[in-house]
């Protein structure tokens, strides 16, 4: 795994790649949020938590969160730059309590809250702020059997089919710590 920030695009380095230069915002397994052109800069600096509400028809799995700062295309990257800035997971059988795991019940929707390293970046006009949930990150993070077994004794996998509610009863969202808008 490489440390520091890079263009959220497939790359031949990293074990599955299968589409090398394909946006990860273009794969079908994850969501993306993000905002218009920002007309003015923007400073976030602080804790930043996303609450979702979910559902699975596994007894467990992972929702992951990528705070990303989208640059614009320019001459160098014609394409954009969508830059990493955080991340952070929830295996969601820890949802509760790190010490008293609880499976979930396929098909129950729950309230989960990933939470985020304080981090500060200053998004320039021109860019967007965005967000990527997904429910792996690997080689970032490992990878969850969704089988609902012990970890690190899970004798096969499942594949997950994963809901996000954004509705008016379920309002997931970010918390963003915005500390100003600069011009």
């Amino acid at each position: 795994m490489e440390g520091g920030a890079f263009d959220q695009r497939e790359q031949i380095q990293f074990f599955g790649c299968t589409h090398p230069g394909r946006a990860i915002a273009d794969r079908n397994d994850v969501l993306v949020f993000q905002t218009d052109l920002l007309s003015n800069a923007v400073e976030i600096t602080g804790h930043i938590v996303v609450k979702l509400w979910i559902s699975s028809d596994c007894p467990d799995t992972d929702f992951t969160a990528k705070l990303i700062d989208y640059y614009p295309p320019s001459l160098d990257y014609p394409n954009g730059f969508a830059m990493n800035i955080v991340d952070g997971i929830l295996r969601v059988r820890y949802r509760n309590s790190w010490e008293k795991p609880e499976l979930m019940t396929p098909g129950k929707v729950y309230a989960i809250t990933i939470e985020l390293p304080e981090t500060s970046n200053l998004f320039q006009a021109g860019h967007r702020i965005r967000l990527d949930i997904a429910s792996s990150n690997f080689p970032r993070f490992d990878v969850n059997p969704n089988t609902g077994e012990p970890e690190g004794k899970s004798t096969g996998f499942r594949k997950a089919t994963n809901h996000i509610y954004v509705d008016q009863k379920r309002p997931s969202h970010i918390i963003l710590p915005v500390i100003g808008n600069h011009s």
